[in-house]
């Protein structure tokens, strides 16, 4: 149970942190972060959680990286589950407090987005449903190779969360434009189920996408990474 609170905890973090950037600092006046600081702020989130409760529950924050690694043969099914349910949880409870504090300022209105996902009309670039599906495959692909390779057994001890923070990073300084960056089906429903209407209707798409990537990362980590092939 232990386990399953820290992954709820930490996805809380994940979208709190990385979803909050985006709501309440990307644009502020004058001081505004924008995208490479919500790209950052993604990747401290997981770079922090890892450190705090990765030697719990493996700090995965993310239904499509616990898919991956079951994939990989690095987690047992009957914990899939319960790891899925935490994270969504932890995503919607983060995206209730962060209502709560966006709907403080004059002027808020979740329909703007709510740094939701979205493809067509709904992505920040208008990009299409074949672009953001690729993007959405393809970077989670990526992500779980990283996370795979950087907590091999082989690789250096105690430096897989700043890899892994830094590659979340870099996925989303390529991907905002494109889908506001997901690869991640608990931070895409944690903020989405707020806006509802286009949020929701789009979020199959984050779902389905970071999952077919997760798969497809492991498979291919585990085929290079075999010793005996």
């Amino acid at each position: 149970m232990k386990k399953y609170i820290a992954e709820l905890f930490g996805t809380f973090w994940l979208v709190l942190g990385g979803c909050g950037s985006a709501v309440l600092a990307a644009a502020f006046p004058d001081v505004g972060i924008g995208l490479l600081g919500v790209s950052l702020a993604f990747g401290l989130t997981v770079l922090t959680m890892a450190y705090a409760i990765g030697h719990i529950s493996g700090c995965h924050l993310n239904p499509a990286v616990s898919i991956g690694l079951f994939v990989g043969g690095r987690f047992p099914a009957n914990e899939l589950l319960p790891y899925i349910i935490a994270q969504v949880a932890g995503g919607l409870i983060a995206g209730g407090v962060l209502f709560v504090i966006a709907s403080g300022a004059a002027g808020f209105d979740v329909s703007a987005g709510f740094a939701s996902n979205g493809f067509g009309a709904h992505s920040p670039g208008g990009y299409s449903l074949v672009a953001a599906l690729v993007c959405e495959v393809v970077m989670t692909m990526m992500f779980l190779l990283v996370i795979m390779g950087s907590t091999d057994k082989r690789a250096p001890a105690g430096m897989a969360p700043i890899a892994i923070g830094l590659c979340l990073t870099l996925i989303h300084l390529i991907s905002i434009p494109v889908t506001n960056t997901s690869v991640n089906p608990a931070r895409s429903t944690g903020v989405a189920l707020y806006v509802g209407d286009w949020a929701v209707s789009q979020l199959w798409l984050f779902w389905v996408a970071p999952i077919i990537g997760a798969a497809l990362g492991a498979f291919i980590y585990k085929f290079i990474a075999d010793e005996d092939s």
